[in-house]
């Protein structure tokens, strides 16, 4: 497998488990030619993410070239994973990637000792802090482009007319299925997200958009409504905690990840990617930000103990510029 500027072999191998009722589907990658059990980072999709997404293989490239496992899944409801895909609650897919972990913990070739959460994008970036303020196991994060506050996030994304009138049509649609059982349904990237011009004209994406679900129930608002990573992101230290945003992000706006960053304990850094877009970072700054991500999680996961650096707050923000 090419990544980062060598071959890496690796086994590629197709796992099931389960999520609150649901049969999840994961794939797992382990770099061949190591012994012993392998560090594994494990990864949520983000916002209408796939597992199977190529916006992340070169992350997972170079950490299979550092010696990690990489363990990825469908949501339930999404790809090969069974579940209802047209109700969207966050906190639910929190609890699906907790599920890829007790999974990992399985595993006699994985060491769960050892083991880190990869998030990136919206919601995925968020899943994985509130996945590492409830589990002890994961030793380190690397949240990428995150929300921290879920009716913030709804909210910026719309002219005050707009958000009052979105509110009003969920209150509406809350009280119908009340009385008759039955909710509206809409397109999630119109009818919950308002997506930003450079949304509607990339094809970063392309290869997942047609697999996921193109209808889901407005009540799904409110559930993103009550989504607030910032209120777990304190319970993640002294397990090392990394954000990555975007200046002037028009998707998530870059003070989710700065107030993350602040409210978090040591150890932690903000990277913060300067002169890009939300989705031409991906590319753009990858030669940068990788090794980044790869030199967090061999720091903090591969090491034997958590080392905890007391340091002053913009000690530990980075500003990548690509002049």
């Amino acid at each position: 497998m090419e990544g980062t500027g060598r071959v890496t072999m690796t086994t590629v191998e197709e796992v099931h488990f389960w999520s609150h009722g649901c049969r999840l589907a994961g794939t797992l990658q382990t770099p061949d030619g190591a012994g012993g059990r392998h560090p594994v980072i494990v990864q949520g999709p983000g916002w209408m993410g796939l597992r199977s997404a190529k916006l992340y293989r070169p992350y997972h490239e170079a950490l299979l070239a550092a010696g990690f496992a990489v363990l990825t899944l469908d949501y339930r409801g999404f790809g090969d994973s069974e579940g209802d895909g047209t109700f969207l609650d966050p906190m639910d897919q929190v609890a699906d990637i907790v599920a890829a972990i007790d999974y990992a913990a399985t595993r006699e070739d994985l060491d769960v000792r050892r083991l880190g959460v990869f998030g990136s994008g919206g919601t995925g970036g968020g899943n994985a802090v509130i996945v590492a303020g409830l589990d002890e196991r994961v030793r380190a994060v690397v949240s990428q482009l995150p929300v921290a506050d879920g009716r913030d996030w709804l909210h910026r994304m719309r002219r005050e007319y707009e958000w009052l009138e979105f509110l009003q049509r969920v209150e509406e649609d809350r009280r119908h299925r009340a009385a008759n059982g039955e909710g509206e349904l809409v397109a999630p990237r119109d009818g919950i997200m308002v997506p930003t011009p450079e949304r509607r004209t990339t094809t970063v994406k392309s290869d997942v958009d047609s697999r996921v679900p193109d209808r889901v129930a407005l009540s799904s608002a409110a559930a993103i409504f009550a989504y607030r990573p910032i209120d777990y992101v304190d319970r993640i230290s002294p397990r090392a905690a990394m954000f990555v945003c975007v200046e002037r992000d028009a998707t998530t706006p870059e003070d989710h990840a700065m107030s993350l960053y602040e409210q978090a304990g040591g150890p932690k850094r903000l990277v913060v990617q300067t002169g890009t877009t939300h989705y031409g970072a991906y590319t753009q700054y990858a030669p940068l930000v990788t090794p980044l991500i790869v030199d967090w999680f061999t720091r903090h996961v591969v090491s034997a103990d958590v080392l905890v650096h007391d340091c002053a707050p913009e000690a530990g923000v980075v500003r990548l510029s690509l002049s």
